[in-house]
């Protein structure tokens, strides 16, 4: 199978590595699996999602910020176990969902608490935009070419840049202007980094399509539900902080 994907979790390397583990293709990755397994995932990260917002509205706001913490870190942690040891998904993979439920719900209660229905919006226009990139690819009205995989790619290098950047300069008390204010420039921004994580719907699509069609071992519905989901977690935080910076302009 030919071409690449931004995302670092669904790439296509994955399915040559993965390829010469399979013997017998009777139990192979299937799409509905995927979906399936995509469903657990979100049904997991609700669970603690709902856990953090209960916790931060029942007046224990303190005990939400560690909450967080463990799950940024313990997120981040079983995601690269997932990425580099896709065999590991089945597992690591449901608990990546759980741990990050526990940063997005606090983090939705905070955005909540300063801009009251911010959440159900940004959870509204999240999986609108699923769907409806879901149906533009499957209705063939967007072609994954590689010039579409190469912008992408360039354009997430040059996202992840700006936030590397953007966190470097924070250790020495220094910040990168107008790119995270409510101003013409930091709304346009993110309004370029939501198109972005996006389009990035559709190469999952892609990436979930090819292993299905080339006969991946089960295991890998795991591996490409968690890669939807790092981009589904992407896309509904820059949306919300879209959506806030539009807000403080009120």
């Amino acid at each position: 199978m030919k071409g690449r994907t931004a995302n670092p979790a669904l790439n296509d390397k994955t399915f040559s590595q993965v390829g010469r583990m399979m013997g017998d293709r009777s139990d192979a990755m299937t799409i509905d699996g995927t979906v399936n397994k995509t469903a657990i995932l979100l049904g997991l990260c609700l669970v603690t999602a709902s856990y953090t917002w209960s916790r931060f509205y029942g007046g224990n706001a303190a005990a939400v910020n560690g909450l967080m913490l463990l799950g940024a870190i313990g997120g981040l942690i079983a995601a690269l176990v997932v990425i580099f040891k896709p065999t590991t998904a089945p597992v690591a993979a449901p608990i990546y969902a759980l741990l990050e439920g526990l940063l997005l719900g606090g983090l939705s209660a905070t955005m909540e608490m300063r801009f009251p229905n911010i959440v159900i919006q940004a959870v509204g226009l999240t999986f609108g935009t699923l769907f409806g990139l879901l149906l533009a690819y499957k209705s063939r009205m967007i072609k994954v070419t590689e010039n579409f995989k190469l912008g992408l790619a360039a354009a997430m290098g040059g996202i992840l840049l700006v936030y590397l950047a953007t966190f470097i300069l924070g250790f020495f008390g220094m910040n990168v202007p107008y790119l995270h204010g409510s101003g013409i420039v930091g709304i346009g921004f993110s309004c370029f980094v939501v198109v972005i994580a996006a389009l990035n719907l559709v190469l999952d699509f892609d990436f979930i399509e090819n292993g299905a069609e080339s006969g991946a071992p089960k295991f890998m519905e795991w591996y490409a539900a968690f890669g939807l989901m790092v981009t589904l977690i992407w896309l509904y935080v820059e949306i919300l902080r879209l959506l806030s910076k539009l807000r403080s302009r009120d």
